[in-house]
């Protein structure tokens, strides 16, 4: 496998730290707003990451933290005039609601910043220890200067930087560039005891001390978005490298921006749209399809017409799915043997997503899967049941299994309406039977809705049901 490293600037063949074991830690939101369909590109970009290391057979830890304090969220609560953690509590419940709409796959940890102060606290006094942080009035800072491979990833000077009018102006500063590790309350403002008094940590500080707290001190892969290159990462980098001496991560990866407009989507420009409302029109398949018709660290431009678009591309596949369950039992058992080349097409698929995650040339593998397939049958029109089998077996492993597209499982299930109205029915029919008496019958189809995972619950309001 071959992984475009960020801080070397080139592609790299990945050797994990402790094989077959790979660590990963994902950037995840500031919890003071639902999160817009920019950030969702990230977020479903590294769950195609990460399912395609499993599908590799890594044993992938994958940690995203959820910052839950910060001064969005003290503005967001002083807007709505509600405690801070009021705000970041409502914001984390809907992430977790967005995230499952759109197919992606839990993390291993969710670490929140205001669940570690010990550990903030711990780092930020080990690197006063080793002067490179500096006490201002109850505000800690970080000393840059003091810090010899500072910009390396974001390809930086620090003699530019200083020039630069993107640093911000402090008098309590060394350096203009120095960056805070702890933050002095302000009256009203939520706040943690430290030993330099009551305040809270910055935003940098958080993730450096939950990703080793959940990880170690190396890791594999640390992701996020292009624009958390500077000055997020390079924090990171510098105090998590000069409180422990060690290589902090080793793959580097950056997700490119979604475009609208040809400007970055972002809350700050107000041209964002967020994800739960593209939900509400599009599929979570369709978006996740737009995204991996780009490689994830190229810029993309949002456009309804191509996730509609894209709508129609995932009607190939559904198509080629229902082909396959037309076939009575996945085809004639005695029939036509198959000689169709599988591992073709899924080395194909392979090749694309070991190469630095070619999302674009991995839909292409499976298009051209779905074509060839399709011919073949036509073709051939009495397979046995082999074809059918491992047509679905192929479907999975790439569309379902790694970008997430498809589910050929979910497609073999009965219609969850459907089974609904057949087991109120049965539910019916017991109840006659229970009416008029015949209590063995009752009995029967509890007993055989019980087997089948379906558990009945009698009431005075009348029998409801649970699938389990």
């Amino acid at each position: 496998m071959l992984v475009y490293n960020t801080l070397t600037r080139k592609k790299e063949k990945f050797k994990p730290i402790n094989p077959p074991n790979v660590t990963m830690y994902v950037c995840g939101p500031t919890v003071y707003d639902y999160f817009h369909i920019g950030n969702a590109r990230s977020f479903i970009m590294a769950d195609i990451i990460r399912r395609h290391l499993i599908f590799k057979e890594y044993n992938v830890t994958f940690v995203m933290n959820l910052t839950d304090i910060d001064d969005k969220i003290i503005n967001k609560s002083i807007e709505e005039k509600i405690d801070s953690s009021k705000v970041s509590q409502k914001y984390v419940a809907s992430f977790f609601e967005d995230i499952e709409k759109l197919k992606i796959k839990k993390a291993d940890v969710y670490p929140k910043a205001t669940e570690h102060m010990d550990e903030i606290i711990s780092l930020i006094k080990n690197l006063e220890e080793k002067k490179l942080a500096y006490n201002s009035d109850g505000n800690l800072f970080f000393r840059v200067k003091e810090f010899k491979n500072y910009g390396l990833l974001s390809g930086k000077n620090t003699d530019d930087l200083e020039l630069g009018s993107r640093v911000e102006v402090n008098e309590q500063k060394e350096n203009p560039l120095d960056f805070s590790l702890w933050k002095k309350a302000k009256a009203g403002e939520p706040y943690w005891d430290s030993p330099w008094g009551k305040g809270r940590p910055g935003w940098h500080t958080e993730c450096s001390a939950m990703s080793v707290k959940h990880l170690g001190k190396t890791i594999d892969i640390h992701a996020g978005g292009n624009d958390l290159i500077f000055p997020h990462h390079e924090n990171e980098i510098a105090q998590s490298e000069g409180c422990f001496e060690s290589k902090f991560v080793n793959y580097w990866m950056h997700f490119g921006f979604l475009n609208f407009q040809d400007e970055k989507m972002s809350k700050s420009l107000g041209n964002f749209f967020t994800a739960r409302d593209i939900l509400k029109k599009y599929s979570a398949e369709a978006i996740r399809l737009f995204f991996c018709q780009t490689h994830y660290s190229g810029p993309l431009a949002f456009s309804e017409e191509l996730i509609a678009s894209s709508e129609k591309g995932l009607e190939k596949i559904s198509n080629f799915v229902e082909f396959i369950n037309s076939k009575s039992s996945y085809g004639e058992s005695e029939g036509v043997e198959c000689s169709f080349d599988f591992d073709f097409f899924l080395s194909r698929f392979v090749t694309a997503m070991d190469d630095d995650f070619n999302t674009p040339q991995a839909v292409a593998a499976i298009f051209n899967f779905i074509k060839s397939a399709n011919k073949y049958a036509v073709e051939n029109p009495k397979l046995n049941s082999d074809f059918f089998v491992k047509a679905g077996e192929f479907i999975q492993k790439t569309a379902g299994d790694v970008l997430g597209i498809a589910d050929f499982k979910q497609t073999n299930k009965i219609d969850q309406t459907l089974s609904h109205d057949l087991v109120n029915l049965l539910i019916e029919i017991r109840q006659k039977a229970k009416v008029e008496k015949n209590y063995s019958l009752a009995d029967e189809i509890r007993d055989k809705l019980n087997s089948f995972g379906i558990s009945l619950k009698d009431s005075k309001e009348g029998t409801t049901f649970k699938i389990s």
